[in-house]
């Protein structure tokens, strides 16, 4: 044998040793979550995929700034606002004389810092969280975008790829009621060729109304504050995904998701679309199918964007027994979303075994959110479909959601994915850092590959010092 074969023979030997020894490490602090934590800690994350922007700034950072800045405060909601609304019960901070037990009812309304039931659902104080904070969070969006890439650093994240802020599109829409009722009618008949002529009407009225410098003077905006800020360095990179509301009616939801569209065709920096907003709404639930229409229509105008859906973040009880059966399936299958987040409700699904398998074989991964179950769904432990996504060899990722209002953190999800679910070793862990990377939406090939090349250097330094 040849001198060459036999040294790689040994460096691959000397570095299955290394992983062997690692893995048994692993396994040995499993039960500890202190020594999880500084192993995860110091442990590469890659990136962040299932990321909120304004969910992600710690709201001790924004209630901090709004007493700073003497914000009023609705002592009743405990929203906050630079003027006061014209009906509830409105303070400055300035005014109000016990500020320490403000400051603790208002995180406990904007966050889930000391929960407990009597304060109300667990999915109301989440969903309703944002709102409260709107005023201050719009007026700190390069101070959180900051402290986003800040935070990441010391985590050893490289990546995040966040649902930032929204192109608005004012433009009026004629006859919309009457469109509405008409998409709502084709819609509960599956009828396609009506629905596709709506939207294509609707379409050349959004052209005609600037559509396309609303999507390039918002795609200026954010890559003027991107560079601006100087977001993307050797070792960490940013990347945006734009949205829309579920509770929107659906010419208006058409109207916003065709300009995101648009938006994400023509930045590299704005690299998918999702849909975001409470999926258990009534009018979530009611325009399920009809925005997985809209999103197969928006497909074939634009093929090259990509699309992550909040899809299945639903469970027993939140909503009846038979609407836990389909969601997945028309966001992967008719919608053809690239990624879905949470995906709880698999296990419902209708044929589930079938919807894994395809997802497998399409690659379509699976954003995890551990605490975000927990929190919104109640969902941990056995009861999350992680197991079945896991066996069945559907790509996974791990990510946070939305790190602030859940006060939690990447490494924090790893400790959770660690402890709870022992059948998944170190290797595969890693494997889900990687797939954190691969199965982000970044458009150009080479900042994707400096990123995998980055991740194989910092576990090698990791693994390494272990």
């Amino acid at each position: 044998m040849k001198p060459f074969p036999i040294l790689v023979l040994l460096l691959f030997h000397l570095h299955t040793q290394a992983q062997d020894k690692i893995s048994a490490y692993f396994e040995s602090i499993r039960e500890n979550e202190a020594q999880l934590t500084a192993f995860f800690a110091g442990m590469p994350k890659g990136g962040d995929l299932h990321h909120h922007f304004s969910g992600s700034a710690w709201p001790d950072y924004l209630l901090a700034k709004a007493i700073k800045e003497d914000y009023w405060v609705e002592l009743n909601s405990y929203t906050v606002a630079i003027t006061a609304g014209k009906t509830g019960n409105w303070k400055k901070f300035s005014e109000v004389s016990d500020l320490y037990a403000l400051k603790t009812a208002i995180l406990q309304q904007w966050s889930v810092k000391n929960y407990h039931p009597a304060l109300g659902p667990s999915e109301n104080i989440f969903f309703d969280s944002f709102g409260k904070f709107d005023a201050v969070m719009d007026a700190s969006v390069t101070d959180a975008l900051l402290e986003l890439k800040c935070r990441a650093r010391a985590e050893n994240l490289s990546y995040i790829e966040t649902q930032f802020i929204r192109p608005k599109f004012p433009v009026k829409i004629t006859d919309s009621d009457n469109l509405n009722s008409r998409l709502r009618s084709a819609a509960s008949q599956k009828d396609t060729n009506l629905i596709y002529s709506v939207f294509t009407e609707l379409i050349r009225q959004f052209d005609a109304g600037g559509a396309a410098d609303t999507a390039t003077a918002f795609n200026t905006r954010i890559s003027e504050q991107h560079k601006r800020l100087q977001l993307d360095d050797d070792s960490f990179t940013l990347r945006y995904q734009n949205f829309v509301l579920r509770f929107m009616e659906p010419v208006e939801l058409f109207k916003h998701l065709y300009v995101n569209f648009l938006s994400a065709d023509k930045s590299p920096l704005i690299v998918g679309v999702n849909i975001v907003s409470p999926e258990h709404g009534d009018v979530s639930m009611q325009d399920y199918w009809l925005h997985m229409a809209m999103y197969n229509y928006l497909h074939r105008k634009f093929p090259k964007v990509k699309y992550a859906m909040h899809a299945g973040e639903l469970t027993s009880g939140l909503v009846a027994p038979e609407e836990l059966t389909w969601h997945i399936n028309e966001a992967v299958r008719y919608a053809g979303a690239t990624r879905i987040g949470h995906g709880v409700d698999m296990a419902w699904e209708k044929n589930s075994r079938s919807l894994l398998a395809y997802m497998r074989q399409q690659q379509v991964a699976v954003e995890i959110n551990l605490s975000s179950n927990e929190f919104i769904l109640g969902v941990k432990e056995d009861q999350h479909p992680i197991s079945l996504y896991y066996k069945a060899g559907v790509p996974i990722t791990i990510s946070t959601d939305d790190a602030g209002i859940l006060r939690t953190s990447i490494t924090q999800q790893y400790v959770l994915l660690a402890k709870r679910y022992p059948f998944i070793p170190y290797k595969a862990i890693k494997e889900m850092v990687y797939n954190s990377i691969r199965y982000s939406f970044i458009e150009e090939d080479n900042v994707k590959s400096k990123l995998i090349q980055e991740l194989d250097r910092r576990f090698a330094a990791f693994e390494k010092s272990m």
